[in-house]
């Protein structure tokens, strides 16, 4: 009889077939068990975050409303992205064949929503966190808060709330987790393998891009805190290690100064650095204006709902200031940093920290500073609106007052058309006038020419009659400090100059006053400014009073001579009085000349009266013009 064996010879050769397909049809079944467990763990993560949001927040309604925002981040965020996620992971389950290619499909479609709504609550989750171990210090509260997650999720255990706040971390990280496990059942021939290759590798720079993002925000945090520190504070804050940073910041910019070095430039940043700089100066200007319009308005809407928003809006803007200060400190290091990695091709890894930090910093400025920008634009335009909308209640209540005190006009008895005749006689009159004497005042003080920055005119103002109109310059671009003594302004601010040259006898820098600091500016971004140009120079720097026996003069009248009949005198600057013995002008205003000189002779000072009071003002803020001819009313014969 033969051997069983050597009768069957096809079934060997189909053996290897066999195989073949049954190795397939297993890689099959862990396909199938793969993207089972991914489409049903998204249902349970789904289902707990429902839980999160709604029974366990609203048990933690004993909790102050800060620490829930903090504890639950945008957790309504991830719900609403993850619902329409697994949605489209339920609607694959129809199409069989075509089901791992789509998943691949999906996972590309939402990977920018997963890294947009996970990033925030992953750069959130270390302050959640701190508050867990708070409420641990707190028996009575942890035992309340224990009771409230077990009874909601009971494979809590004593995790308790620990246990929720990481679940979305922990399904983040999965992802790429799942779609490995989906791809390595997939035959490399398969359709869906390239797309299932992209998927996860683009789920991996989530996690990636996650974890720089919260890393960046980790350094910006601690640079954003604003410390209320006393002097004795600081000075312990001093240590060797400080020392040699200042210092090693100071020589490299000192180097950068003289040109020894190049100055890194980067125009994306300096572009978004001047626009906050710019809404920052509004902010602050508007608060300024706000604070003394209150002072002589006692208005409680006004206080409640444009005062306050402004301080908060204020007070945000202090750490993002704050951050773009260190910035260049940071800048600082990492030059010094790239030139000795050239130079040796080696650093320490200090050096190495202090780069990846200003790295950090400016990426997270460029990245976020445009929606800051935007963001503080709207915020500031809805105070202003709110602003205007209570202003015209104010002028509307006006309007009434102003409508019920009509009847006491000396021309309500006159019927409309001849007032209306009285109007046109007078404008046709007086309008020659009018243009003959604007003539005149514009060749005694023409407009200036350069344009302020919005709410500067006070400033401005101050240091006219601080320093004299001779001392005014203006910054022709925005000038970015980077040392101690330096300052850094806006273009078009307006500067007095104290010395055109520094300590060394520099006389490229140049020291300067802005009004409330002083410190040096490159003198080329400087320009002098012209108040009010005028066709003959002011007569002199407004110097101080220095004569301590000016008490309570008694003037007499000047001569005929000194304001001629046909002339008039008014201001050609304004001035702001500084003692008691002074009085305040503005550009334009008419004042009468008492006398010519001070009581020690000084004609630098004249002795004037405005709108009734008397005192003493700089003579070269005097200009004499044409007097036009009387103007009035004259009622109809």
């Amino acid at each position: 009889m033969a051997d069983p064996g050597t009768d069957n010879p096809s079934s060997r050769s189909e053996s290897p077939s066999q195989e073949g397909g049954g190795s397939e049809d297993k890689l099959l079944l862990h396909q199938r068990l793969a993207i089972r467990e991914l489409i049903d763990t998204e249902d349970s993560y789904l289902h707990l975050l429902r839980l999160c949001a709604s029974d366990i927040r609203s048990g933690l309604q004993q909790l102050p409303q800060g620490d829930l925002d903090i504890l639950f981040s945008n957790i309504n965020d991830i719900i609403q992205v993850s619902s329409r996620f697994l949605r489209g992971l339920q609607e694959t389950a129809s199409q069989e064949e075509e089901q791992v290619q789509l998943i691949g499909n999906l996972f590309l479609q939402f990977h920018e929503e997963f890294e947009q709504v996970y990033k925030v609550y992953c750069a959130n989750y270390d302050q959640a966190l701190l508050l867990v171990n708070a409420y641990r210090k707190e028996p009575e509260l942890q035992q309340e808060i224990q009771g409230i997650i077990e009874a909601v999720v009971p494979q809590a255990g004593p995790s308790g709330l620990s246990f929720v706040l990481v679940i979305p971390l922990q399904r983040i990280t999965k992802y790429p987790l799942l779609l490995q496990k989906i791809l390595e059942n997939t035959l490399p021939s398969a359709s869906a393998y390239p797309v299932l290759q992209r998927a996860t590798s683009a789920l991996q720079d989530v996690n990636s891009n996650i974890n720089e993002y919260k890393m960046r925000k980790e350094v910006a945090s601690k640079y954003t805190k604003v410390e209320q520190l006393s002097l004795r504070e600081r000075l312990a804050r001093i240590n060797t290690h400080t020392l040699s940073k200042k210092t090693t910041r100071l020589s490299h910019m000192l180097k950068q100064e003289a040109g020894l070095v190049p100055r890194t430039e980067d125009k994306e940043f300096d572009g978004l650095e001047e626009r906050f700089q710019w809404v920052l100066l509004c902010v602050t200007e508007l608060k300024s204006n706000m604070a003394a319009y209150l002072e002589n308005l006692e208005k409680q809407r006004l206080e409640g709902l444009v005062w306050q928003p402004l301080c908060s809006l204020a007070s945000v803007l202090v750490g993002p200031q704050n951050l773009i200060k260190k910035r260049q400190d940071k800048l600082l290091d990492f030059e010094r940093v790239e030139e000795k990695l050239l130079e040796a091709g080696t650093i320490t890894y200090e050096e190495e920290a202090s780069r990846h930090t200003y790295q950090a910093l400016n990426s997270l400025l460029v990245a976020e500073l445009p929606q800051l920008n935007q963001l503080v634009m709207q915020w500031l335009g809805q105070i202003v609106r709110t602003f205007v909308a209570l202003q015209k209640d104010l002028a509307d209540q006006a309007l009434q007052k102003a409508e019920s005190s009509m009847a006491q006009l000396p021309h309500q008895h006159i019927s409309e058309p001849d007032f209306r005749k009285l109007l046109e006689d007078t404008l046709d009159r007086t309008s020659g006038q009018l243009h003959s004497f604007r003539e005149s005042l514009e060749k005694a003080l023409p407009p200036t020419t350069q344009p302020l920055l919005p709410g500067s005119e006070r400033q401005m103002q101050a240091l006219l009659s601080r320093y004299g109109p001779e001392k005014l310059y203006q910054v022709t671009s925005s000038i970015n400090g980077t040392g101690t003594l330096d300052l850094t302004l806006l273009r078009g601010q307006i500067v007095a100059l104290l010395q055109n040259k520094d300590t060394k006898g520099n006389r490229s820098r140049w020291l300067v006053d802005t009004g409330g600091h002083r410190g040096y500016v490159p003198a080329g971004k400087l320009q002098q400014y012209h108040v009010v140009p005028s066709e003959k120079e002011p007569r002199g720097q407004v110097g101080l009073l220095e004569d301590s026996g000016l008490l309570t003069p008694e003037p007499t009248q000047v001569p005929v001579s000194a304001a001629p009949a046909v002339t008039q005198v008014v201001a050609a600057y304004p001035f702001v009085a500084r003692s008691s013995y002074e009085v305040s002008l503005q550009a334009g205003q008419h004042v009468k000349i008492l006398e010519a000189q001070d009581k020690k002779g000084n004609p630098e000072w004249s002795l004037v009266e405005v709108n009734g009071q008397r005192g003493y003002v700089p003579s070269s803020f005097l200009a004499t013009i044409p007097s036009p001819a009387p103007w009035g009313w004259s009622l109809p014969s």
